[in-house]
């Protein structure tokens, strides 16, 4: 069996839901009238204009009338089937029940008939208090209506179902045109008739009753009244700035009505004062005019209001933003910033004190720009600005400080704006193009930063005031050189170099006061802009004499130093291997001694010198031999098939293949960046010229005395051999199986201990070659002659020879490491 359904809602219960009848107003379509009124508007309001009052009927339309809760009224009128409880205490005790008969009477025992019908309940409560004191001896009696009667209600006119309804005895208008469904839109609702028995009828005015207006109407329904619903009367329309925009009747009869009287029954202005109101009517000729008009002008059939603020604009307002615990907003009164910062607790920590910004605006112009004033100072209490009316002042934080000089803005002062995406920053826009319009406008900014260091967020005060970025950078000097934060520094004009320094951390150790440079442009700029430099000796430490104007330059140099700038490390079979300071000028002899000098079993013959500089030098040129490689392989390839080729084109694809692999190999080696140094310190103090001297980065690294010799290439067991004191390098070839078929010995070469690279001598003239030292490699390269086959005759035996010492220095100093 499947799941058991969900039964659907009654017609009842959602028609008792708010929402859904909201939902059912919001889908209905527009009436006529709604529909000429919504063509009236430019621009239509959103959502449209409805008739006002007609929603009251939608949640109790089709629902029976509820039974009367709670007690009747005392003024309740009486009629036939009303049902009494009668309840007799004294003498007689006893509880009756008795309808009121047909002929108005309430027959009741030991009492005569009692006339009932049509007078109310308080009467004959008294009435049977009076008989029952009288005639049962003094009894009391209490009266309670236990069933009201039911009475039929014609409704008429334009309502959903018109016809007889039948209601009980305490049903009101509102009751009936319930149960008729609700008045239609083409209906009134303000003189809906209740016409009674013997020609008498009364007016209705439901606006008194939905809309809160003055007066009482008579809802009451009596036994045989009729109630009708004649057509709509004339209406006009309130959208705009009220509390209940609509679609509003005039009162019964009447031809019009004040504006004020229609903005009543709306529910009033949004605002108290300050609006207008901008009617559109129709004039004799069917035209629609627009004119303005006041609360006691008079509104006509067809009139179309729209209310709207007679100048929506913010006064006698300030604003205090940027780095602060949170946007403040203040009446201006004559305020002052000293005022409006009298509570230092309003800026967040780390301000930036030197600069902060007054954004106004210029009343008669209405174009802004940026004031600027000395944050500490006022802070302080030793300085203050009046403000005016929509002034807005701007705290900077240390953050917007330091990104004046990150690679964004360095790259907007070269004219280069970043593009959309994350690193979007519309104030890098605004400072790119007037880089471009002018650029010497910027140029005492754009040495203040590293532009190849990342791209670092767009500061929210930024993306907040785009146009505040080109005024800072206008207003800044630039401090290089021994300052702990380098940088451009917004400041206002006669700002004391002690106060720049202070945001900037103040000089470091190792600047050399004696010789502080000063920059600056003049003031008037005629033809020739002249720039003024001025070295100044600040030993005595009185920055404050030194007075900055904004676009000024001040560099602290750096005092000569005997140290370095970095340290070497010595690894291996020294005394006291480890990480050693060095002056300038300092030789490896000398940081040899200071490290104790070598153990007993150092090997200074094939000690390993790297040196960064060395190391880039000879990756840039693995790199240069590997397109060197491919182009000559690329020029073999086009000559081949031009001219021929004098073998198969497979074995010239291999060839091909084979080429293009070893420029991938060369180009994937890593360089070791090693040098031939003498690192004997008995040789060294016997001949100083062959003392090198160290740089910041260099590594030496001292091996033990092996006991091998290395044999790689194309022989038959590559590997390492015993050392065997005498033997040359045919000897050792002998030993790992002697050479492949392919190998090309007149190329062998040797790589010695301390890095140097000589020919193995392993042709039959050359006798074997010079005896080995131990820790020696011995390289027998592959026959080239494929390729000479073709014209690409490359001795590459430099750079395999680089590619060996290479590999042996890293050796080396992967088996010292892990000693």
């Amino acid at each position: 069996a499947g799941p058991a359904a969900t039964p659907a809602p009654s017609r009842e219960a959602a028609a008792a839901d708010p929402a859904a009848v909201a939902a059912r107003a919001a889908e209905e379509p527009l009436s006529h009238v709604e529909a000429f009124f919504a063509a009236r508007f430019d621009p239509a309001p959103d959502p449209p204009l409805r008739q006002f009052g007609y929603d009251t009927f939608r949640l109790a339309a089709g629902a029976a009338s509820p039974p009367p809760l709670g007690l009747l009224p005392d003024d309740y009128l009486l009629g036939r089937d009303d049902e009494l409880v009668l309840a007799f205490r004294g003498r007689a005790r006893q509880t009756l029940t008795a309808r009121i008969g047909r002929d108005g009477l309430l027959l009741l025992p030991d009492l005569p008939p009692i006339p009932a019908a049509g007078r109310t309940l308080r009467a004959l409560r008294a009435d049977l208090e009076a008989r029952a004191e009288r005639e049962l001896g003094g009894s009391e009696v209490f009266v309670s209506v236990a069933q009201v009667r039911q009475i039929g209600v014609l409704v008429a006119g334009e309502v959903v179902r018109p016809g007889v309804h039948a209601l009980t005895a305490l049903s009101t208008v509102l009751d009936a045109l319930s149960a008729a469904g609700g008045v239609r839109k083409t209906g009134s609702l303000r003189a809906i008739r209740v016409e009674g028995p013997g020609g008498t009828s009364r007016i209705v005015d439901l606006y008194a009753v939905i809309a809160g207006m003055p007066g009482r109407p008579d809802l009451a329904l009596r036994e045989g009244e009729r109630v009708v619903v004649p057509p709509l009367g004339a209406t006009v329309a309130l959208a705009g700035e009220v509390t209940r925009p609509g679609i509003y009747e005039l009162p019964a009869g009447a031809a019009g009505a004040t504006l004020a009287s229609l903005l009543e029954v709306a529910g009033g202005t949004l605002r108290p004062a300050g609006n207008r109101f901008l009617t559109q009517r129709t004039d004799a000729q069917g035209r629609r005019s627009v004119g303005e008009i006041g609360p006691r002008d008079l509104l006509r059939r067809g009139d179309a209001v729209r209310v709207e603020p007679g100048a929506d604009v913010t006064v006698n307002q300030l604003r205090l933003a940027g780095h602060v615990v949170a946007p403040l907003t203040r009446a201006s009164g004559g305020r002052s910033l000293r005022a409006l910062l009298a509570d230092p607790r309003l800026v967040r920590p780390d301000p930036y004190p030197r600069l902060g910004v007054v954004w106004r605006v210029d009343p008669a112009t209405r174009v802004r720009r940026f004031l600027p004033f000395d944050l500490g100072r006022v802070l302080r209490g030793q300085a203050d600005m009046p403000l005016a009316e929509s002034d807005e002042v701007l705290v900077l934080g240390q953050a917007d400080i330091q990104w004046l000089a990150s690679p964004p803005v360095q790259r907007a002062l070269r004219g280069e704006a970043l593009g959309e995406g994350p690193a979007a920053c519309p104030a890098l826009g605004q400072v790119a193009v007037a880089a471009r319009a002018s650029p010497h406008r910027f140029a005492h900014a754009r040495g203040a930063g590293f532009p190849d260091i990342g791209v670092p967020p767009c500061p929210q005060l930024f993306l907040d005031y785009p146009a505040l970025l080109p005024f800072l950078l206008d207003q800044t000097v630039l401090l290089t050189g021994e300052v702990r934060l380098p940088g451009l520094y917004p400041i206002v004009n006669d700002t004391g170099l002690d106060a720049v320094l202070a945001a900037a951390g103040g000089t470091t150790d190792t600047a050399d006061l004696s010789a502080v440079e000063f920059a600056r442009e003049p003031v008037e700029q005629g033809a020739a802009i002249p720039l003024a430099r001025t070295r100044l000796d600040l030993t005595s430490r009185n920055f404050a004499a030194v007075r900055l104007s904004p676009r000024d330059a001040v560099r602290v140099p750096r005092g000569f130093a005997d140290r370095d700038i970095g340290p070497v490390t010595l690894v291996g079979e020294f005394q006291r291997p480890g990480v050693y300071d060095i002056r300038r000028g300092e030789r490896l002899s000398e940081v040899i001694a200071r490290a104790g000098g070598l153990t007993p079993q150092a090997y200074p013959y094939g000690a390993v010198f790297l040196r960064e500089s060395v190391r880039q030098r000879q990756q840039e040129g693995f790199q240069r031999t590997a397109r060197e490689l491919e182009a000559s392989l690329l020029q073999v390839a086009a000559g081949q098939a031009v001219a021929g080729a004098r073998g198969s084109p497979a074995d010239l694809g291999s060839a091909i293949t084979a080429g293009r692999e070893l420029a991938n190999a060369i180009r994937e080696a890593r360089a070791a960046g090693r040098m031939v140094v003498e690192a004997n310190p008995v040789v060294l103090a016997a001949r100083p010229e062959r003392d090198v001297l160290l740089e910041p980065g260099d590594l030496i690294v001292m091996p033990k005395r092996p006991n091998e010799v290395t044999v790689v290439g194309a022989v038959l067991n590559p590997g390492s051999l015993q050392f065997v004191s005498g033997w040359r390098a045919a000897d050792y070839l002998r030993a790992a199986g002697g050479a492949q078929r392919f190998a090309d010995t007149a190329r062998a070469f040797v790589v010695l201990p301390n890095g140097q690279s000589v020919p193995a001598g392993l042709s039959a003239w050359q006798q074997g070659g010079p005896p080995i030292p131990p820790g020696s490699l011995v390289v027998v390269p592959q026959d080239p002659s494929p390729y000479e086959t073709w014209g690409l005759v490359r001795d590459l035996t430099q750079v395999l020879t680089q590619v060996s010492i290479s590999s042996a220095a890293l050796a080396v100093i992967g088996r010292q490491m892990r000693n």
